[in-house]
């Protein structure tokens, strides 16, 4: 467990949001927090409501049972890190409101360390522009000018983007690997009052769809401020966006395959490699900009499929790109004296968390 304040102090200083935040992070309803602890649900609620507050005896249980230091539950101060919006995650359906839950509550920590970090390291200035894309379908902005717009903005060079991750964190964002716990919402993202925060999936060992979810992640940042996260549309325009931005069309469009026959397996493979984008990617523009007819790009898939390529394509690259800003941070700090208790008592996060999210790489045992 991290250092902090004593059990004395968590219980005079106790604040149910704090607990609210440990319970989903372990995962748990508060049914399930109640009888492992020997309470009753109603107290428990009463806890994270702040209507009741649990003697010392009850903050070291539920220290303890969460997997945090008595200290994680003190009220944090007025200025400390907030999300400022909803998660954007791929399928509101896909997933137990439990697991997104946890997922948002990872993204807290995240942002909570991502904030100390930055009170003694500079980070890069964030540059995150707004391009507003409306939801109806004959709007007359597109996901395709926003990407296009932004890599003008970002004074990116013709051609593929050759690290992904690295673009977005020297723009100001912050990019991390998720729990494998989390795993199962995939990519998600969402602004704080400070920097917007990436969230990677860890089990996702493919460094071609890495890369397409990093930029889908970034399309709704830039994009869905304000929009309602997890719909179709919404969903469908941050693919658009992270299409384009990898490839823009007017580089990609005199490559891309017309037809389906042995040579094109050669020409996808070729693009692949040269693009960074998975071929299903890359056959998905091909029919979006018509190139490709709907029977075409089907009999595509279908041999996609009966490969067994739809989640494990051929590639000559196996190494997932590393987000680095945090990781670099901490080294600089601990160079500079600091030691991992100092920031672990600073941030109040559990040792295993604080690791996973400054780690380049993610770690399926944590």
């Amino acid at each position: 467990m991290s250092g902090g304040a004593s059990s004395a102090d968590a219980s005079a200083l106790f604040d149910g949001d704090r607990l609210t935040l440990a319970r989903q992070l372990a995962g748990l309803k508060k049914s399930e927090l109640a009888r492992s602890i020997g309470k009753s649900p109603t107290i428990v609620s009463g806890w994270e409501s702040g209507a009741k507050r649990p003697s010392t005896s009850s903050v070291a249980s539920l220290a303890v049972r969460l997997g945090v230091d008595p200290g994680f539950f003190v009220v944090r101060p007025s200025n400390a890190s907030r999300l400022s919006g909803a998660p954007h995650f791929r399928s509101l359906r896909a997933t137990t409101l439990t697991v997104r839950d946890q997922a948002t509550s990872y993204g807290q920590v995240a942002a909570d360390i991502a904030s100390v970090i930055e009170k003694y390291v500079e980070l890069p200035e964030l540059v995150l522009p707004h391009f507003s894309v409306p939801l109806e379908p004959d709007s007359s902005s597109t996901p395709e000018d926003a990407a296009r717009w932004l890599r003008a903005e970002w004074n990116l060079a013709d051609g593929p983007i050759s690290h992904v991750v690295r673009l977005i964190e020297n723009k100001g964002i912050i990019v991390v690997f998720s729990t494998p716990g989390a795993s199962s919402v995939d990519a998600f993202s969402f602004d704080t009052d400070n920097r917007p925060l990436i969230i990677l999936n860890p089990l996702k060992d493919d460094y071609y769809r890495q890369r397409f979810d990093a930029a889908h992640e970034l399309g709704h940042l830039i994009m869905h401020r304000d929009s309602e996260p997890g719909g179709r549309v919404v969903e469908e325009q941050a693919n658009r966006f992270a299409s384009e931005f990898l490839m823009p069309e007017f580089e990609i469009r005199d490559s891309l395959p017309t037809s389906i026959n042995s040579r094109t397996w050669v020409q996808l493979g070729r693009l692949k490699e040269d693009w960074g984008a998975s071929m299903q990617a890359i056959l998905h523009k091909s029919r979006r900009l018509n190139l490709l007819t709907d029977g075409s790009y089907r009999n595509a898939m279908m041999t996609v499929s009966s490969r067994g390529w739809r989640r494990h394509e051929p590639g000559l690259i196996a190494a997932l790109e590393q987000p680095s800003l945090l990781a670099r941070s901490i080294e600089i700090l601990l160079e500079g004296g600091f030691t991992e208790s100092d920031l672990l008592s600073e941030c109040r996060a559990p040792l295993g968390l604080f690791r996973q999210v400054v780690s380049r790489t993610p770690d399926p045992t944590n």
